[in-house]
Formats: structure tokens, sequence, C-alpha cells
């Protein structure tokens, strides 16, 4: 049976896949994000993904049924990529620039399978709308500090749900990784989805 590897530190995506029967072991990438720029945010997301897959997957310690999983998210507004917040003031002027409006959040994912050598890669869109916060709203929230941990500095699966008034499409690509499109990718890479379950 494949074994799950998680190229990434982002307890949510750990969270998400447990609670979806997977028990990935996690082993971070250290990838330097900065290395990559100027690309249009679904594309950054996708290429970001693939470095930290790679980057695990030729390691000493993967074993060799591993399936790595590289994922990477980036908040889309205004044609421009947002990932994670340098700082606090950051945050609070990007908040400010996206409520009462709507962003894509893009994750791309990157699955090698380490025996095979083959990878199946893609990236899953979901867009936000995001609530009229005031300013008094924005600076609480910012002084909580999650804002500064995760692209768009927002969480749907925290402190931020409330200021999400809906989304567009999938829900766990929100939280950084789409189990439906993991799904395909697994099966692009002829394995069985049951068989990642722990």
């Amino acid at each position: 049976m494949p074994r799950l590897v998680l190229a990434s530190a982002s307890p949510a995506r750990r969270t998400t896949l447990r609670a979806a029967g997977l028990d990935p072991t996690v082993i971070v990438s250290g990838v330097d994000e900065s290395q990559l720029a100027d690309l249009p945010p679904a594309e950054l997301a996708l290429q970001l993904a693939e470095l930290k897959c790679a980057a695990v997957a030729g390691g000493d310690v993967v074993p060799a049924e591993a399936l790595v999983l590289g994922c990477d998210s980036v908040l889309e507004l205004d044609g421009d990529a947002l990932g994670k917040p340098r700082d606090a003031e950051e945050a609070r002027l990007r908040w400010q620039a996206m409520r009462g409006r709507s962003g894509v959040l893009h994750t791309g994912h990157c699955l090698r399978d380490v025996a095979s050598d083959r990878v199946a890669a893609a990236t899953a869109s979901t867009t936000v709308h995001f609530a009229d916060v005031s300013d008094a709203e924005i600076d609480a929230y910012v002084a909580t500090g999650e804002p500064l941990h995760v692209a768009g500095a927002f969480t749907i699966d925290g402190l931020g749900g409330a200021f999400v008034t809906g989304i567009e499409g999938d829900h766990h690509n929100v939280v950084g990784v789409s189990l439906p499109l993991l799904r395909e990718l697994v099966l692009e890479l002829g394995h069985e989805w049951p068989d990642l379950w722990a």
C-alpha cells in the first residue's frame, strides 16, 4: 500500500487529510518560496507545490512506496498573488482591500509516486466572498496573529471563518488541500483512493 507523505508544515492540511481517513507523514520541504516571482497566481501556486514535492521526494527519509504531496495556496485579488502577509500592517491593509469583495484561492497540488517517479499535478481554484468587516474587526483579527500564518491572510476553518460569507467551489481547497482533486491525482498515478485510508 502506498504511504502518503505531506511536504507541508500546514496543520490545517494535515487535519483535513486526517479527517478524510488519511494519516500522512509530514516532512517539511524547506523550499524558499521567494525564488519564484512574477507568475500568474494559479501558476505560482502550482510551481511552488511542484518545488515542495520535488524537494521532499528527493530526500533520503522518504519511504520507497511513498506518494509525496506538495501543496501551496495563493489568494488572487485584482490579478495579484497574495501569499502570507509579511507583518501585521500588511495583513491589516490586505483586509481593508478584501472586505466586501471576492478573491480566488488557488491551491497547487503536486503528487509524486516515489517508486515509479511518476508525477501528477493540478491547481484547484475556489472563489471566496469576504464580509464587509469594520476596521475594529480587522484590528482585532490581525491582533490574534492568525492571518499572519496563512495565504491570503484569512482562514475559513478558524477565527476568520466568520468573515467569509460564501464560497464557490471546494471548501477543502480553501483550507489548503482539495480532496476531490487529490483523489483524481491518486487515480491518475494508478492507485486507489481507499488504499490511502489509514
